[in-house]
């Protein structure tokens, strides 16, 4: 069978730092604000519905036990097997949220940790959806012909930003209105109590692989809705009157601290109201058309979702959109590896993979979305084996 033109993950891996955390051992690890228990935890939790979840924290000292560059680099090294080798990647793409620093980009670092001998780099920004850009870089260079052994992931590793000396204590009037309202509990409480930390890869190669299953990479679609509507969630700024951000060098350096500027945030009333129109239903008015999709064609849905708070919300607008797959086709793994943002879609990808669910003709939907300024990313795959077939 002919390949050319096409992009296959042939291996995917994680790397997930530390022993998982449970729900009553979160607040020791991130620690306490002003050495009082959180009142909001609790409630939160309740919303998002995740039991375990991952740090790169020492429980014991509170400091980092990894960098964000560190766990993309574990998670690549594990890419390895008898038919790849680490010194085979001709091209490096990774998407993050935070990376460890301003410059240089997260993925020369990522290639300085592995050691490996020169190649292309890439970083894309963003948000969630910025693992998914990286993953589109890496399925145009392979069908292209520009690379043989391409390495896209996606990482994590908010904890050290949410320990508990980057925050100030809740007051009471803020708990309150978290009890009385639970869409109130996505703000910074939400964020503190909701985003861990993991690492995810992909390696896409132009055939797929010699044992085992692959996955034909058909399409990835991003749309942004950045004309239409202003920062939803953001960090090294804070959200004027007027909707636009301030940015953290227009501080002066007493302020980053005081107004906590680096910390991520999340106009919670824009986020409920915007959310599911812009990332779900008006995506989902648009693909059809544009890739003849269909929804009974599809064996598996991933939803990256950040909480179960979200999942019926999900459902009932793909059912506006009218495009209906019934749960016992969707897949998410959030309940115990956590949201780990732009690693979550290699981390629910990896699990399935290596579940022994696939076999070669079922078809992948994975929607990604990104509330940062409302983008969506939706990727189409089709499971193969080693010699390209699929369902007849």
């Amino acid at each position: 069978m002919n390949m050319a033109g096409k992009a296959f993950i042939t291996n995917l891996s994680v790397y997930m730092p530390n022993a998982p955390i449970g729900n009553d051992e979160m607040e020791s690890v991130l620690g306490m604000v002003n050495d009082r228990p959180s009142r909001a935890r609790r409630i939160i939790l309740r919303s998002n519905g995740i039991k375990t979840r991952y740090y790169a924290i020492d429980p014991a000292t509170g400091k980092a036990t990894h960098t964000n560059a560190q766990l993309t680099a574990e998670a690549v090294r594990r890419l390895v097997n008898a038919e790849f080798k680490l010194e085979q990647i001709d091209l490096l793409a990774c998407g993050t949220t935070f990376a460890d620093q301003l410059v240089p980009s997260h993925t020369n670092m990522v290639h300085g940790e592995l050691g490996i001998p020169p190649c292309e780099n890439i970083s894309t920004s963003g948000v969630c959806i910025s693992s998914t850009s990286a993953l589109k870089y890496a399925m145009y260079g392979i069908a292209a012909g520009e690379f043989k052994h391409a390495v896209s992931a996606g990482s994590e590793a908010p904890s050290s930003v949410m320990h508990a000396r980057n925050f100030e204590a809740e007051n009471d009037a803020h708990i309150e209105a978290l009890e009385s309202n639970g869409v109130l509990a996505f703000q910074k409480d939400f964020i503190r109590w909701m985003l861990s930390d993991g690492a995810g890869a992909a390696l896409i190669e132009p055939q797929p692989a010699r044992e085992g299953i692959s996955l034909q990479i058909d399409w990835i679609v991003e749309r942004s809705y950045a004309n239409e509507q202003p920062a939803c969630m953001y960090g090294g700024a804070d959200k004027l009157e007027d909707g636009s951000l301030k940015g953290w060098p227009a501080y002066a350096p007493s302020e980053w601290a005081e107004r906590s500027v680096f910390t991520l945030k999340q106009d919670v009333k824009q986020l409920n109201e915007h959310v599911m129109a812009y990332t779900v239903e008006r995506p989902l008015r648009e693909l059809p058309k544009l890739k003849n999709l269909k929804p009974e064609q599809i064996d598996f849905f991933l939803p990256h979702y950040s909480s179960h708070y979200f999942r019926e919300r999900v459902r009932e607008h793909m059912l506006k959109a009218s495009f209906d797959i019934p749960y016992e086709r969707w897949f998410t793994n959030l309940y115990t590896k956590g949201n780990t943002g732009a690693a979550s879609i290699y981390i629910m990808l990896e699990e399935l993979f290596h579940s022994g669910k696939l076999q070669p003709g079922h078809r992948l939907l994975c929607y990604v979305p990104e509330s940062g300024r409302f983008n969506t990313a939706w990727i189409h795959l089709t499971v193969c084996d080693p010699v390209g077939g699929i369902r007849p």
